[in-house]
């Protein structure tokens, strides 16, 4: 390493400041480590998309359609995606017979829908490199499901019928709380798309959503 002097450091914030490396820890010598997500967030790097606003969801499809989603992110070439966290609620659920939702991968990116620009979770962050889309009744274009080429990241179905004012046990007080936090995350390089459809039958389902991801230059994780 040099002339560089390293050393453990309890009373700032600061990690590198000229030839000191600093550890950070507390005062009694206790290394702290920052997880690698928290990390991201901290470096700018993690950012959100949403559907849905205050109290007016966003409507579900009438039944999950190949090449139809309600929100992606796509990755250009020489970006990579870490698909982080996705939760989901339901409301006004008049009578559905059928609840599913469903995250998926591709290595294409999309072709239609209505842009949203991913709000960095780091407040007042540098703008993404990714781009994203959100758009009611499945109004986002993908490219179509293969068993061979589509990775399937997260699902969830209710099969119990539902209605506004009765809700089946353990279908949406369970999706209400469910969130996609995986132990193995898919790591994707562009070109690639993940993205997010959610469908009921025979009423539109309003709902929320939140995915968020981690970007970085294809060149700094490989």
């Amino acid at each position: 390493m040099g002339n560089q002097i390293c050393a453990v450091n309890t009373d700032s914030l600061e990690s590198i400041s000229g030839n000191l490396c600093t550890a950070k820890a507390n005062r009694m010598a206790y290394q702290i480590v920052t997880d690698f997500f928290t990390q991201m967030a901290l470096d700018g790097h993690a950012y959100q998309v949403r559907a849905g606003t205050v109290a007016t969801g966003l409507a579900a499809d009438n039944v999950l359609t190949d090449t139809a989603a309600n929100m992606c992110v796509d990755a250009a070439v020489g970006l990579t995606i870490i698909p982080c966290a996705l939760r989901i609620g339901f409301r006004d659920v008049a009578t559905a017979t059928t609840l599913q939702a469903a995250m998926k991968a591709v290595g294409v990116v999309s072709s239609a829908g209505t842009a949203f620009v991913p709000l960095p979770l780091l407040q007042g962050g540098s703008a993404a490199t990714a781009t994203a889309r959100v758009a009611t009744d499945g109004g986002v274009t993908v490219t179509a499901e293969l068993a061979t080429t589509t990775r399937r990241l997260w699902e969830f179905e209710a099969l119990q019928t539902q209605s506004a004012t009765v809700l089946a046990v353990g279908a949406l007080a369970n999706i209400s709380s469910m969130d996609y936090r995986p132990i193995l995350p898919y790591i994707w390089v562009g070109p690639a798309c993940v993205y997010v459809q959610v469908a009921s039958t025979t009423a539109f389902t309003l709902h929320f959503g939140a995915l968020d991801f981690i970007e970085l230059p294809s060149t700094a994780v490989s």
